[in-house]
């Protein structure tokens, strides 16, 4: 799946101007390390900070779009338990990301970084066409952002090993969906990477 060479139908790198990119990191909260889920989200943490850091050197924006919910009436709290609520450092960017005052954070009560937010708006005027994706969960915070910004006309490339499946459904599966029907050329960090550099 990764740097799938069937893909010529989807983006292609070697065309896409650095300048209109966005790096949009979505749902890496909390710190990873040592938790339960350390074997899981651990890795592709460490990747999108690679990411971020390369994002900032080139003048990339880095967006972080973080749960924000609200306990007693966001609907997905009945889904899945209390998670990601406001003010919580469990809603906090990942220590690893080391978010700096420079990159933008929007805070998001349902799957969709788009949905009920100001992300269109700050795109917009960031004048950015191309969102470079990555988070947690694969197969529905990622997915359901990726779908919007397919929606929405955005090109979409996502770093499928800056992304983690541990909720629903598996990552090959997820990665490939949104291949499949967004779009979304699917890249490793290290090509992604390079294409924020300029070097694609």
């Amino acid at each position: 799946m990764l740097g799938d060479e069937n893909n010529s139908d989807l983006v292609a790198l070697d065309e896409v101007d650095p300048r209109t990119c966005a790096l949009i990191v979505i749902d890496e909260l909390g710190d990873p390390a040592g938790g339960p889920l350390e074997s899981v989200l651990l890795e592709p943490t460490l990747n999108t900070a690679r990411l971020a850091q390369a994002a900032r050197k080139a003048g990339v924006p880095v967006i972080f779009t973080n749960d924000a919910h609200i306990e007693g009436l966001d609907r997905e709290l009945a889904l899945w338990g209390p998670h990601g609520l406001a003010g919580t450092p469990e809603a906090q960017t990942s220590p690893q990301l080391g978010q700096q005052a420079g990159d933008y954070v929007i805070e998001k009560r349902r799957y969709s970084a788009f949905f009920q937010t100001d992300l269109r708006l700050l795109l917009d005027e960031l004048g950015a066409r191309t969102l470079i994706c990555c988070g947690m969960d694969t197969n529905i915070c990622v997915r359901h952002t990726v779908a919007d910004a397919y929606f929405n006309n955005y090109d979409v490339i996502v770093v499928g090993d800056a992304t983690a499946t541990f909720l629903v459904g598996n990552q090959e599966e997820g990665l490939s969906y949104m291949e499949t029907c967004y779009a979304a050329k699917i890249v490793t960090t290290d090509e992604a990477e390079a294409l924020i550099a300029g070097r694609a």
